[in-house]
């Protein structure tokens, strides 16, 4: 079985809470038994997770020789030119390591993406921009040491898609989950 989940903002990618912590776990939403997340996002990032049963699936998803990708909406604080979009494709160094190549854009038209609770923080002088990042490797923080590094702190960051399956293709909002029917598996797994 494989179930695609829609994280929210503030949950651990995990069933067990962390001593001291705040944040909710992904025990609260009633999946069935025996399923795992196949991979994590850290509890201030939100979108796609995929939870199985399914022994090898996080090894086949996550292992980077495999090369699939995930894609991440990633909103920005200011306005990344092509030069820094190209710093971004071709890796950035984070912690004495470079980072794989990756495929980096703005998003044209801007996407509308429902508020968050709590916001955002907003600065009135500098604009905020919606990027895209398609990774194959899947580093601690990855994403936001990526940006950083280019000098674009990370405001919210969603992951859209593993391998062929989409986010939007699956109607889910925060919170919701659905177990893949053979075209979505077929879609996540290509």
């Amino acid at each position: 079985m494989i179930i695609a989940f829609n994280k929210p903002y503030g949950m651990l990618s995990q069933f067990t809470p962390e001593p001291g912590s705040a944040y909710r776990t992904l025990s609260e939403i009633g999946f069935p038994e025996n399923v795992y997340p196949a991979g994590r996002l850290d509890a201030d990032s939100e979108g796609l997770l995929i939870l199985s049963d399914e022994k090898g699936l996080p090894t086949y998803l996550l292992d980077p020789d495999a090369a699939h990708e995930r894609t991440y909406w990633v909103q920005v604080e200011g306005l990344p030119t092509t030069e820094t979009l190209h710093v971004l494709e071709v890796g950035v160094m984070i912690k004495g390591r470079l980072t794989l190549p990756c495929m980096a854009e703005v998003l044209h038209p801007q996407p509308v993406i429902e508020d968050r609770t709590p916001p955002i923080r907003v600065r009135k002088n500098i604009p905020d921009t919606w990027i895209a990042l398609t990774l194959t490797e899947g580093k601690n923080r990855q994403v936001r040491r990526m940006t950083a590094a280019a000098g674009f702190p990370t405001l919210r960051l969603i992951r859209i898609r593993i391998g062929g399956l989409h986010l939007n293709h699956l109607n889910l909002g925060v919170g919701q989950w659905c177990v893949l029917g053979s075209d979505h598996r077929r879609a996540l797994l290509q």
